[in-house]
């Protein structure tokens, strides 16, 4: 049996997120890794010794995130389907989330500032279900918008239908 098989769909051309959005986890990485990197470096030149082991084991995992960034927003993915959205992440753990149209009880669009100077929002859907995590992010700002307004008119137009 194939190990992609529950997250390869016949007849799905899944819609990619913005190539906007690895920069600006690579700042976000970058802002959160080199302060305490650079703060390793210092206490180290000072100290000497072993103290060269926290700085040195802070820039290998900031290298790892440089490398891991991309590919973890090349395989973010959506779909819009007739009943349900269908959200798809991970590289090495990877998830697929299917969420009807009709069990969203309400969309949220939000930006932070590095987001927000690259033009580029996170979509949260909210359901019934506490465990559910359907979020896209790195949508363009008007797709965003967009699909607030489309995933919400689905989901009155399913519950209407209730």
């Amino acid at each position: 049996m194939d190990s992609d098989a529950a997250f390869d769909l016949d007849g799905i051309t899944w819609r990619p997120v913005s190539p906007k959005l690895a920069p600006v986890r690579v700042t976000i990485a970058v802002i959160a890794l080199g302060l305490p990197l650079l703060a390793g470096l210092v206490l180290a030149i000072i100290f000497g010794g072993w103290v060269w082991t926290a700085p040195a084991v802070v820039a290998l995992l900031l290298v790892w995130v440089l490398w891991l960034v991309p590919r973890q927003v090349r395989a973010i993915g959506y779909v819009e389907l007739d009943e349900d959205l269908l959200i798809r992440k991970g590289v090495m753990f990877r998830s697929l989330v299917v969420v009807p149209y009709g069990r969203m009880q309400y969309v949220e669009v939000q930006a932070g500032p590095v987001a927000r100077s690259r033009g580029i929002a996170h979509v949260q859907l909210h359901t019934a279900s506490a465990q559910s995590d359907a979020s896209i992010p790195g949508l363009p700002e008007a797709e965003a918008a967009r699909l607030r307004d489309q995933l919400s008119a689905q989901g009155e137009a399913r519950l209407a239908g209730l």
